[in-house]
């Protein structure tokens, strides 16, 4: 569809929507699966594109008020009235042939843009056809932005942030497409099962941007004269952010209501907290306040505390999502704890998870940050690169706390997150980074970016171990052709003692591992129980990263059972090794069948549960197959089962990890005694009996990249 007016806001009521910002000229395309709307349109001489995915659609809704005949994107405000925060005319919309995308294309300033919508952030669409008017619109409500494109020099589109004023794609919560009398629409019915037509009032009404930063939307903050406490603040912000309240209803009488100086805390907590379990927009919040406090008032029950109580080891963070277009606030989350965490709990509040995803919040990808060419200036890196950029040096606000950057865990690079930390009186980022040790010898910025994270990776803790209690050992190194080899890289040992008082702290009453892997002050590495060492700890030089003061003990695993798992880096190496792709199918063909057939056979079930899914978080589902349940009869087991299974399959199909039944993922360490002979490894399987077995073996290390130490053969 070209031509066509686009419009961002947000809905007012039903039938009316406040207009942010106006985009002339779009053109529109739905993708052949209907699982992304695209935006085009020219801006000041530049090409932009946006991408809308199905997740972030809420609704779709057709308009077509009599004697009218136009196109637009908003927020609602209420039941019946939209707010317009932007207008876009000429815009071509396509839609793709099997209902899965939405493209509008349009030019705004001689630049040309695509915004591409996929079927999984549309929450719902609604046709809107006025009585007495000849105009039409189709309502899109939307459960994220869509995906922003421009044009560039050599005709690429190319992911771009929020172009117009005030950010009004990411401050919208709805495309309203005002539609030419003579424009044809897909049939929305069988791919929408919130589609309907309505021949009922559409209000469009000129809107304001409500965000108090124009970089990320939607935030707001209270109006002087009002100090509202970080917790209520954040939770308004993400009420907002994820639908639950319209922005334009946040006024001044709605603050009066969720300030501690005027109502009990407890009860704005409770109800805030009731507000994101609603299925609706709470359209008139005022209202729906003073009704709560009334009941909260007369009832004689006592007001249950929002946050239940975690058991150690585990706290509440507040994460913000931070997409290309909008942010999101999210929590407070359970999180397991880490060594940061629990030196300052006082200051929980102060510290920030922060995420950068994409528009259907999934992971961000290179290609997103850098084009393939560069542009007119010869720079390479999109808009949404200086986006992440800037957030990271100059932190994000909410409300009175600034939050800067602090570090980030390895496991948080992968996931394109970091830490944050609001600095306060006497504690400052800096302050925290000095207390976790002394990194200055470290000169490598990747590497002490990592070690930074090692106090971030999440970990038990333990007991605290003195200096005098602990010896330094030397490694085992050879020097052959002039090159050095350290056979006991990162591997110490723990006396058995020590083992047996850690063993109880992290919960392991009846068996004490025989080997952990740990985090001691700057040391990292993997400690193996030594009966006969007089001292708690032997570490070695391979096992300090860098000097702290730190003296507890923090725990991040132990030696256990834990199902083995083939991936892709797994599965290439094999391949250059010579593994024919038909032993990898077999291979998954056969993990498919098992997670089919533990849905329907108690048996199977269970034995799924005890191999691929072992741990405290299946144990009820254990237990139920234990006393005779079904699981394909009764409810919660059944659902339980099936979310499990599906996500081995998402595992399966975006990391290709094939379970292998007779695999273990072990944890490895040093023969201290030299005992074995070059090539022989000892390996014992924890089972009832002690047997042991002889025979050939093959392994390999996680995170290995050489095909030529990939494969171990050894004698057991």
């Amino acid at each position: 569809m070209d031509n066509i007016a686009l419009h961002l806001g947000y809905q007012t009521s039903r039938k009316s929507f406040s207009v942010l910002w106006k985009q002339e000229n779009v053109f529109v395309r739905f993708d052949s699966d209907m699982r992304n709307l695209y935006f085009y349109f020219s801006d000041l001489s530049e090409e932009y594109k946006l991408e809308l995915s199905y997740e972030n659609i809420w609704k779709i809704e057709l308009h077509h008020p009599r004697g009218q005949a136009k196109k637009f994107l908003l927020i609602q405000t209420s039941r019946k009235s939209f707010s317009v925060l932007w207008k876009q005319e000429n815009v071509f919309v396509r839609f793709d042939s099997n209902m899965r995308n939405l493209y509008f294309y349009f030019s705004d300033l001689s630049v040309e843009y695509k915004l591409e919508l996929s079927y999984e952030n549309i929450w719902k669409i609604e046709l809107h056809h006025p009585r007495g008017q000849a105009k039409k619109f189709l309502l899109i409500q939307l459960l994220g932005a869509p995906r922003i494109y421009v044009q560039d020099h050599t005709r690429h589109w190319v992911r771009e942030v929020d172009f117009t004023p005030l950010c009004c794609i990411g401050q919208s919560s709805a495309l309203c497409l005002e539609l030419p009398q003579e424009g044809q629409l897909p049939k929305f019915h069988g791919d929408f099962v919130s589609y309907k037509e309505n021949e009922g009032p559409f209000v469009l009404k000129q809107g304001i941007a409500l965000s108090c930063s124009s970089g990320l939307v939607p935030t707001v903050n209270p109006p002087e004269g009002f100090d509202l406490p970080y917790k209520i603040l954040f939770k308004i912000n993400s009420l907002i952010q994820h639908g639950f309240l319209p922005g334009q209803a946040i006024a001044e009488n709605f603050y009066r209501l969720v300030d501690p100086k005027r109502i009990t805390i407890e009860y704005i907590e409770s109800a805030l907290d009731k507000l994101s379990h609603l299925k609706e927009c709470c359209y008139e919040p005022v209202s729906w306040l003073k009704e709560q406090y009334r009941n909260y008032a007369t009832s004689r029950r006592l007001l249950k505390t929002v946050a239940i109580s975690l058991n150690d080891g585990l706290v509440y963070v507040n994460r913000v999502q931070v997409t290309p277009s909008k942010v999101y606030f999210c929590g407070p989350e359970v999180n397991l704890s880490n060594r940061v965490l629990r030196n300052y709990p006082e200051d929980i509040d102060n510290f920030l998870r922060v995420s950068f995803v994409d528009e259907d919040l999934d992971k961000l990808h290179a290609t997103v940050l850098s084009s393939c060419a560069s542009s007119a200036n010869g720079e390479r890196q999109t808009g949404i690169y200086d986006r992440i950029l800037s957030i990271l040096r100059n932190g994000i606000v909410i409300g009175g706390k600034k939050f800067e950057f602090l570090a980030y865990s390895n496991s948080q690079l992968r996931e394109n997150s970091v830490w944050m930390f609001a600095s306060r009186t006497g504690l400052t980022a800096a302050d925290i980074r000095e207390w976790m040790g002394d990194f200055r010898e470290i000169r490598n910025v990747a590497k002490y970016a990592a070690r930074l994270g090692q106090s971030f990776g999440s970990s038990r803790e333990t007991v605290s171990i003195s200096r005098q209690e602990v010896e330094n050992i030397p490694d085992v190194e050879v020097v052959r052709n002039g090159i050095p080899y350290c056979f006991s890289d990162g591997i110490g040992k723990i006396s058995a003692e020590l083992a047996r008082e850690v063993a109880t702290k992290c919960g392991l009453e009846n068996s004490v591992p025989s080997a952990f892997q740990i985090r001691y002050g700057g040391y990292k590495g993997v400690v193996a129980v030594d009966p006969t060492s007089s001292k708690k700890l032997s570490l070695r030089k391979s096992m300090c990263k860098y000097k702290s003061e730190n003296i507890k003990l923090d725990v991040l695993e132990w030696s256990r059972y834990r199902p083995c798992f083939l991936n892709r880096q797994i599965i290439t190496l094999l391949s250059t090794l010579g593994v024919k792709d038909r032993v990898f199918e077999k291979k998954q063909k056969e993990a498919i069948d098992q997670l089919d057939a533990m849905l329907t056979d108690p048996l199977s079930s269970q034995e799924a549960l005890e191999l691929i899914f072992p741990g405290e978080r299946t144990k009820v589902l254990k237990e139920m197959l234990l006393c005779g349940y079904q699981p394909d009869a009764e409810p919660f087991l059944s659902m339980m089962l099936q979310t499990l299974r599906a996500s081995k399959l998402q595992e399966l199909r975006l990391k290709s990890r094939i379970f292998i039944p007779n695999g273990r993922c072990m944890m490895g360490c040093l023969d201290e005694t030299r005992t074995l002979e070059y090539g022989e490894v000892f390996v014992q399987i924890s089972r009832s009996s002690r047997q042991l077995s002889n025979g050939f073996s093959e392994m390999f290390r996680t995170g290995n990249s050489n095909p030529n130490n990939l494969i171990f053969e050894g004698e057991i």
